[in-house]
């Protein structure tokens, strides 16, 4: 199955990649777009052309777009030397797209600052010719039933694009069917509101829920609960817009009310569950078997199909975006509380060492237990990759440890997500009169996470799961926002720590309303590391070379410069080279500019693309 799988994520994107034109003299190498559609295994084939695009894993080669720890990195977990990269300040002379394939080998900056697509609706007109192409098969080539199923899996993508697009851009144009070249009404009208395009993919999403197939013969093409799961998602991420952003009580409770069915859909099925412990979860060579894993992409050498990813986790090549002090004090202390609240010893004390014994075990599984150079906190993010790549620093690396030719599995969307989706909402709901979230459901959820099993390493390092969280002794951290619930607060605590370096963490604070977290003058440990005794943990670093660069910030505030002589004062946290805040920005970043030159080709045509507001 694995090496059918990735078979087909490589042939089809050959096969379609240029979709959007039909030359008019047909193709000897290529499928014809006037023979083509005279069978369901033939929708399928074109189906699978979509799988890269959308289901990307850790990508390909050293191709980093929607790639964890290379494309996520641009939120207030990670910190780098130097002055932090800034949100863009005006408006790009061009922004957009109409091809089908959007990939580099660095992720451009749009996908950075935004977690998602450029201004590109090639990926909504593959979509709607597909629903258009098979409106033409029905009660000829497909039954009724199969149709049902085709025309989930169409709108089941284009719901995904256009939620990508409107978590970018806010206000995007609406197209549900194929348009000509000219219609130029249509080609060039002004964008529909988002809560318009938002209700569209609603009803796409219900639609899905209601005719996509619980299986179409192999787990991992995609089937009504793999896009549960990313219902789920999408949902919850615009019904919290609505709610924080917006204000729109009645769109928030509709968005978010179907973030909870879809994600009953997969929580109910008996499926899956919690068996596997967390870093197999990233660095397994084959997670068929993962009863955790609801999709992946499989990877194989023996047909070419590798990532990077596991060889930026290997100990020797370098994190220049880092976690930083800020995402380690949202772990939890085993006792499940926050550190300022835990009675478990030394939980104060802030060195990788000690957080490591007394944290969740993701910190664990997440982060190598010492200081790495490789760093530019000092704290190293080894998560995408097992236990054992590790252990071949500094090389030479095994080829599935070391450059492009990584061959451990990834995961996609997972059951985790899924269940820290349900709860989010259902919490959420609760604020606005909705039903009140009950112990059973944090069993359900937030504690099936806790109960993971630990792998033989963490057991052997002595590392205890996390306690259960109940609603008769929920924690009050101090550090709570003063605008958020306990409850929430804990929840959106969990999501932090389960998914560093993955694609939820900016997204996350841009729909909570909380962009201000990327202000590090306001939030100073934003731009420090770990607390590090030099002289007894990290002696390699107090050297010449480090003279007048070398700091440490104290307790009290106070900052220390290594003079060469003072090795014995070198006790703080860390305060990565040369380390500034970013550049002011305002709520305006919240949403992405459109291109001037987008603009102007609308009012050369008589028409009006309205910019983004603020920009």
């Amino acid at each position: 199955m694995k090496k059918y799988l990735i078979i087909l994520f490589t042939v089809v994107t050959l096969g379609f990649a240029g979709c959007s034109d039909f030359l008019d003299r047909p193709s000897l190498t290529t499928m014809n777009d006037g023979n083509y559609w005279t069978s369901e295994n033939n929708l399928r084939l074109f189906a699978n052309g979509f799988y890269t695009n959308y289901f990307n894993g850790y990508s390909s080669g050293f191709t980093e777009d929607y790639a964890p720890l290379r494309g996520y990195y641009f939120s207030d977990d990670f910190t780098s030397t130097g002055k932090q990269g800034g949100f863009e300040v005006q408006a790009p002379a061009s922004r957009a797209s109409t091809v089908e394939v959007s990939s580099s080998l660095s992720p451009a900056s749009w996908l950075l600052s935004y977690a998602g697509p450029t201004w590109d609706f090639a990926w909504v007109r593959k979509s709607n010719l597909f629903l258009e192409r098979m409106d033409g098969m029905k009660g000829t080539y497909i039954s009724e039933s199969v149709y049902q199923h085709w025309s989930s899996v169409a709108r089941f993508f284009r719901g995904y694009e256009y939620s990508r697009l409107v978590s970018v851009f806010g206000d995007v144009p609406y197209y549900d069917k194929v348009i000509g070249d000219s219609d130029l009404d249509l080609l060039y009208k002004d964008r529909d509101s988002r809560t318009v395009v938002m209700d569209k993919v609603y009803d796409d999403f219900v639609y899905v829920l209601d005719n996509m197939r619980t299986t179409d013969g192999n787990a991992q093409y995609l089937n009504k609960y793999i896009a549960a799961g990313f219902i789920s998602r999408f949902m919850l991420f615009e019904g919290t817009w609505q709610k924080y952003q917006l204000n729109n009580q009645e769109k928030a409770k509709k968005y978010l009310d179907l973030a909870v069915r879809a994600s009953a859909v997969v929580m109910s099925s008996g499926k899956y569950t919690f068996t596997s412990d967390f870093r197999s979860l990233f660095g397994s060579e084959d997670l068929s078997a993962n009863k955790e894993v609801i999709l992946f992409r499989a990877y194989d050498a023996a047909i070419g199909v590798t990532h990077s990813v596991a060889s930026y986790s290997n100990l020797y090549e370098s994190q220049g975006n880092a976690p930083n002090l800020r995402l380690a004090k949202a772990f939890l202390c085993y006792d499940g509380k926050p550190y300022k609240l835990s009675a478990v010893a030394n939980a104060d004390k802030l060195d990788i060492k000690n957080m490591v014994a007394t944290r969740d075990p993701r910190f664990e599984a997440t982060f190598w237990d010492a200081p790495k150079k490789e760093s530019s906190t000092l704290l190293y993010a080894c998560k995408f990759i097992d236990r054992e790549g590790v252990k071949q620093y500094p090389g030479p690396y095994l080829p599935k440890y070391g450059s492009s030719t990584n061959t451990n599995d990834a995961p996609i969307m997972r059951l985790a997500e899924v269940v820290l989706n349900w709860i989010e909402a259902k919490a959420e709901l609760a604020t606005m009169a909705g039903t009140a979230v009950t112990q059973a459901d944090l069993d359900a959820s937030i504690n099936a996470i806790h109960s993971r099993p630990l792998d033989a390493t963490a057991i052997a390092k002595g590392i205890k799961k996390t306690a259960p969280l109940t609603l008769a002794a929920l924690p009050d951290d101090p550090d709570r926002d003063a605008d958020v619930p306990a409850l929430i607060w804990e929840i959106r605590r969990e999501r932090r720590m389960e998914f560093v370096f993955e694609h939820t963490r900016l997204l996350d604070i841009k729909r909570w309303k909380k962009i201000n977290y990327m202000n590090g003058t306001a939030n100073p440990d934003q731009l420090l590391g770990l607390w590090i005794n030099f002289q007894t943990e990290y002696p390699e670093w107090l050297v010449a070379a480090k003279v007048n660069k070398l700091k440490v910030k104290k307790a009290d505030g106070t900052v220390v410069t290594y003079t060469g002589t003072n090795a014995a004062d070198m006790v703080g946290y860390l305060v990565p080279e040369n380390v500034s805040d970013r550049d002011a920005f305002t709520d305006k970043v919240y949403l992405a500019p459109i291109g001037n030159t987008q603009i102007s080709e609308y009012l050369d045509k008589g028409y009006t693309l309205t910019q983004t507001p603020g920009w």
